[in-house]
């Protein structure tokens, strides 16, 4: 048995459905037969749930599952955010990669979104634990040469690489000043939290292609995350 939580599900051949899970032993496909029945109906997003999955393909069948807990409380901005987490683990997570330091923060994510902690430094702190996890880390204290950022220099994001100093201010630089406050999470600055979503999506995008993130479109028209 694993414990797991669902991230995405949609309607699979009659009365089944393909759920994206993710769970201790990283994301897994499964097919859930009878998911309109009541008792597909505990198959849902934000509920920590005990399964038990048979098959030795990439997609297997969810022979057993049981709440493991309450269903945690989204609504409004939070649960907009926990659409957001679920939509960045599908799109970056390989199947069947054990992830368990991305597991407990997402757990832990769920659980301060459901309690009404401040969402930005949440999100961006997530963000930046996965970034780390897939390997795609970067510094904020040292360019991609070594050398200790300058809080009066400007700096460019570079994919695979880190901060490269620039000789002159291009589109898209940060300063090094901001660069430190985010090292040191000054999350009671507003202009931190600004450069914070700003570097984050700059990161992600390289992983994310093209293709636009429907959580984030789908918030639009309440708050840009």
């Amino acid at each position: 048995m694993l414990s797991a939580y669902v991230l995405h599900s949609r309607p699979y051949k009659e009365s089944s459905a393909l759920v994206d899970l993710f769970t201790e032993q990283g994301r897994m496909r499964a097919v859930l037969r009878g998911a309109r029945s009541q008792k597909g109906s505990q198959i849902r997003p934000f509920s920590l749930l005990e399964i038990e999955l048979k098959g030795r393909g990439e997609l297997k069948n969810i022979a057993q599952h049981a709440s493991m807990g309450p269903l945690l409380l989204l609504q409004g901005t939070t649960l907009f955010c926990g659409l957001y987490l679920n939509e960045l683990l599908v799109r970056l997570l390989a199947l069947e990669d054990p992830q368990p330091i991305i597991f407990q923060q997402y757990q832990s994510s769920l659980i301060a979104l459901a309690n009404n902690y401040p969402v930005e430094p949440l999100l961006r702190t997530f963000e930046w634990r996965l970034l780390e996890q897939l390997g795609y880390g970067f510094s904020l204290t040292h360019d991609a040469q070594g050398a200790t950022i300058d809080a009066t220099l400007w700096y460019a994001l570079v994919h695979d690489t880190g901060f490269v100093m620039q000789a002159q201010l291009k589109p898209g630089a940060f300063k090094g000043e901001d660069l430190l406050a985010l090292a040191q999470a000054q999350w009671q600055d507003k202009r931190t939290l600004i450069v914070a979503k700003r570097l984050m999506r700059q990161a992600l995008a390289p992983l994310l292609g093209t293709k636009p993130l429907a959580s984030r479109e789908l918030f639009m028209g309440l708050k840009d995350i």
